[in-house]
């Protein structure tokens, strides 16, 4: 599951070596700050991996970090409060996703949109 949020981006897996745990994986050490304290456990640095900071919860933690992950929900739009927390370089990639998702949308999202916009024309 990938995760993103106001404080960075997480990769969450099930961890297969260590029963009743996950593997949360991130580029960046600060964006598994939280979920590490949650839990409190180290982050590891892992330069050989694809993703080099990983730390391991249970399910009860990862879940009661997404929970206070939605409760800190105080904003409306998504982009703009990553660019005043963590700025250019997020901001910018979150606009990339943004970009990429947009790309899937289905048949029905992506005819509205055409004919929404020609209409404005």
């Amino acid at each position: 599951m990938w995760v993103f949020t106001q404080d960075g981006f997480v990769s969450v897996v099930d961890n297969h070596q260590r029963k009743g745990f996950l593997t949360a994986r991130s580029r960046d050490r600060q964006s598994l700050i939280a979920i590490a304290e949650i839990a409190d456990c180290e982050i590891e640095f892992t330069p050989l991996r694809d993703y080099q900071y990983r730390t391991y919860v249970t399910r009860d933690q990862y879940s009661e970090w997404l929970a206070l992950q939605s409760e800190m929900l105080n904003y409306g739009n998504f982009k703009d409060q990553v660019h005043k927390t963590l700025g250019d370089t997020y901001y910018h990639a979150c606009g990339e996703v943004w970009h990429a998702m947009n790309m899937v949308q289905d048949d029905e999202a992506t005819q509205w949109t055409r004919d929404h916009y020609a209409a404005k024309a």
